[in-house]
């Protein structure tokens, strides 16, 4: 997707949170996040943008926190979205950042991951005001689907390793299939590493998960119930990939 289609949905996405969060005590708890309350997601969104901020003006992840973050955390979600915003205005996409994705270090790379990061953590916050979920745009969606698969179960499985455990020990290694609309990826995991590639149907794995873009990528971001996707195919390679995708995600 392109950036300037990104930093819209940014922009849609941090409305609807930032409308969540007022609306809702800040004690309150985080459905989807038990050990969190509404407090705790705003200022972690807050320091995420911080962060991100400083890994474009400095090349390189910051030591230390550039400054005191604003005991209020509506006040430093505010303030970190607009430098995020402004150092995002400043750059172009294919500028260099400090990344944790070796392949990717440009700053087109924080534009897609604050796009998704914002919009799942705007699902947090309407969950914890308790009223209607706002629908994610369908590009939208799909890209986080594709970024998950991607980036945090396929690249994250060869860098964080720790995080996935014994899984990828003695796994096993026949495809598994995940399908939206007319795109399909197969995932196989082999000792050490989930491979994902894309793939013309969904039909060339011993299991199938399958869905519409916005509910398959709220149950891959642990957000939605079972009853969301279709899951087809051999149990154990479902069980599997469940095992594995709540690694990646957690």
């Amino acid at each position: 997707m392109e950036s300037s289609r990104l930093l819209q949905h940014l922009a849609e996405n941090f409305s609807l949170l930032r409308a969540a969060v007022v609306a809702t005590d800040p004690t309150a708890p985080v459905p989807s996040c038990p050990d969190w309350t509404v407090a705790d997601l705003v200022e972690h969104v807050a320091k995420v943008y911080l962060h991100k901020v400083e890994c474009i003006r400095l090349g390189a992840f910051p030591d230390d926190w550039p400054e005191a973050i604003p005991a209020d955390p509506v006040t430093a979600l505010d303030r970190y979205y607009e430098r995020l915003t402004t150092i995002f205005a400043e750059h172009t996409p294919a500028d260099p950042a400090a990344t944790w994705h070796e392949p990717d270090q440009t700053v087109g790379f924080w534009i897609r991951r604050m796009a998704q990061e914002t919009v799942i953590h705007r699902i947090d916050a309407e969950l914890a005001a308790g009223g209607g979920l706002s629908p994610i745009a369908g590009d939208l969606a799909f890209d986080g689907v594709d970024e998950v698969l991607k980036l945090f179960v396929g690249y994250g499985s060869t860098r964080w390793k720790d995080e996935f455990g014994t899984l990828l020990d003695a796994p096993d290694s026949r495809p598994l299939s995940i399908a939206t609309g007319h795109h399909a990826w197969t995932l196989r995991a082999v000792p050490g590493e989930v491979e994902v590639r894309d793939a013309a149907t969904g039909f060339d794995g011993d299991a199938l998960v399958s869905g519409e873009a916005e509910p398959l990528l709220l149950w891959l971001w642990n957000r939605g119930g079972g009853d969301a996707v279709r899951l087809s195919g051999d149990r154990a390679l479902l069980a599997q990939f469940q095992a594995l995708r709540t690694a990646a995600t957690q």
